[in-house]
């Protein structure tokens, strides 16, 4: 990661954001910080500098919203309860950072940002949704007549749609053709739980999977897992539109190893809760071949959002006119 502090002459608030980058970054090897001193406002523009001082990640300033100018003047840096300074926050520093890495990250999680909503062709669409309905009404995956049932308008063999699901990452299968687990549900235990309202208790994958849960089935959820590190209990409950994490420390890690496969290999083990940072940065420098970030409660609650939540509410069939139908 390349980063870049660019100032005025003489900034007051310069030395304050490297002050709180140092902390920010925690001694991370893997950032170059480089440091431009700018002249005029020909430079400043040149640079992508939007006030003194600017911190750049990868020539980029996470802090400048859509259309912003850029600008020679002093800075001022505007924090969540409205207060304003010099230089941004060190929490809001690691954000910034967890945001580049993220982006950094071609995850399993997502597919790679190809999603995880199956194609409406050839019945992918309609089998996955049955599946994935099957576990958040009953906690196990669908009866082999309920999966012909779903296949059958669209005149191919169940086993050969989940074939093709299992092959693309949908879902994942044993060797005789048994689901597994159809992301966010695992078949198996596993230390993640979601215990649904008014529903059965389900196992998520990981725990981006099950902040997904109660965000794809628009129902109030209670999740527990544990801090692999000291075993302590993290809890978040999802009630009438509010989200509460106990510890409020707690944050997830975000990873994957480098390799190839399906997510429930790369990345399921490496997406998990935390009882708070330290922990979550212990963890992850005790794992070869890791790359990652630790994110806070709101990105964490994006991701899960972003990747399951409108798994269920996509229509099984494509609409007259689609051509394509939308592997999205």
């Amino acid at each position: 990661m390349r980063l870049e502090v660019v100032t005025v002459a003489d900034c007051p608030n310069g030395p304050v954001l490297e002050d709180r980058l140092v902390t920010a970054l925690a001694g991370r090897p893997d950032c170059e910080v480089t440091r431009h001193v700018v002249a005029d406002e020909a430079e400043a523009a040149r640079r992508g500098m939007h006030g003194s001082p600017t911190l750049l990640i990868d020539g980029s300033d996470p802090f400048a919203t859509a259309g912003t100018p850029t600008s020679f003047a002093c800075r001022l840096y505007r924090s969540a309860d409205g207060a304003t300074d010099g230089a941004p926050s060190v929490e809001d520093l690691r954000q910034a950072l967890a945001g580049a890495d993220l982006a950094s990250l071609a995850q399993p999680a997502g597919r790679a940002g190809r999603g995880r909503l199956a194609p409406t062709e050839r019945g992918l669409r309609a089998v996955q949704q049955t599946v994935l309905r099957s576990f958040a009404t009953t906690g196990n995956a669908p009866t082999a007549a309920e999966l012909d049932h779903a296949a059958q308008p669209f005149g191919r063999p169940a086993a050969d749609i989940l074939a093709e699901l299992a092959a693309e990452d949908f879902l994942t299968l044993d060797h005789s053709g048994r689901i597994l687990a159809a992301y966010p549900f695992s078949a198996a235990p596993t230390e993640h739980v979601v215990q649904i309202a008014s529903g059965p208790r389900v196992f998520s994958m990981c725990a981006i999977d099950a902040l997904g849960i109660p965000v794809m089935l628009g129902a109030d959820a209670v999740i527990t897992s544990t801090d692999p590190v000291n075993g302590a209990p993290v809890r978040v409950e999802f009630a009438g539109g509010t989200t509460t994490w106990q510890p409020g420390t707690a944050v997830v890690y975000y990873g994957a190893r480098d390799q190839d496969g399906p997510a429930a290999s790369v990345c399921c083990d490496y997406l998990r809760f935390f009882t708070d940072r330290t922990t979550a940065e212990q963890w992850a420098g005790q794992q070869a071949g890791l790359s990652g970030a630790v994110v806070g409660k709101a990105e964490a609650e994006r991701l899960g959002a972003d990747i399951f939540g409108h798994l269920l509410t996509a229509p099984a069939r494509a609409r007259t006119g689609d051509c394509c139908g939308g592997a999205l």
